[in-house]
């Protein structure tokens, strides 16, 4: 199946998916990120520092529901772009916005087919927690990536550890899973940790080798690269936070567009 094919099978997924994961909690987003919460990790936070003082606008990859595009205004972004596969997640973001009248605007595409009139607009792109495991193509990903960003924009992503897609997420210590227990392999997968639907989506694993050399293939210089102990999901619900700790469970790094 095609790359494109793939992505807008998932979307059904996604749209079948956001009753149980967007929609019933715009009330208390729309609360709590009016109050002057962000859903960003203090992690990304550190990273990305004060947006203020450098990024006008911000374009939020895979953006689902709109809580972390509308947290980078919180850090500063003067505008915030979201674009993401889900008609309905996309509704979702539009309706927080408009409650918050944040500086916002939310775009129903697939991540590769975004937009050209966006090309060279983006002095940060942005992306993570959950989103790389979706795209079927990295090197098109880091693409757009690239002509997104003006020369000197900056590239954030903060996501799962690919090392996390090779354990048991049932065993108590690191145990290779039976079928998924392979670093390198290529295969896509289906079995998710919560599945909330009928339709089984698929995903797919990249190396850190992978995702670096993509983006530096894209004509991006790597910044900084950090590896965290914490996960920012319970997909070990039987390891205890000593096991947690010995290995990297997510990772964020940073790079400038030549």
């Amino acid at each position: 199946m095609a790359t494109s094919q793939i992505h807008h099978a998932n979307a059904d997924w996604w749209d079948e998916t956001a009753g149980w994961y967007g929609e019933r909690d715009v009330d208390d987003d729309i609360e709590f990120l009016r109050a002057g919460g962000t859903y960003l990790l203090d992690s990304e936070r550190e990273m990305l520092g004060d947006l203020s003082t450098w990024c006008g606008r911000a374009i939020h990859l895979q953006c689902s529901h709109g809580r972390d595009g509308l947290s980078l205004l919180h850090q500063g972004a003067a505008e915030v772009v979201g674009v993401d596969i889900s008609e309905r997640l996309v509704a979702v973001a539009r309706r927080k916005s408009e409650a918050l009248g944040a500086n916002s605007s939310w775009i129903c595409s697939d991540v590769l087919s975004t937009p050209r009139d966006l090309d060279g607009t983006a002095d940060l792109v942005y992306t993570g927690k959950g989103a790389i495991c979706w795209m079927m193509d990295i090197a098109a990903w880091a693409a757009v990536v690239a002509r997104l960003l003006k020369p000197g924009g900056r590239f954030f992503i903060h996501e799962s550890h690919p090392l996390d897609w090779v354990w048991d997420v049932d065993a108590p210590n690191y145990t290779l899973d039976p079928e998924f227990g392979d670093y390198y392999s290529q295969k896509l997968r289906n079995r998710l940790f919560l599945n909330v639907t009928e339709t089984v989506p698929q995903y797919r694993t990249w190396t850190l080798a992978e995702i670096v050399n993509g983006l530096i293939d894209s004509g991006l210089a790597i910044d900084r690269l950090m590896e965290y102990p914490e996960p920012f999901w319970g997909q070990f619900p039987n390891m205890t936070p000593d096991t947690l700790r010995r290995l990297p469970h997510s990772f964020a790094l940073l790079a400038t567009k030549r």
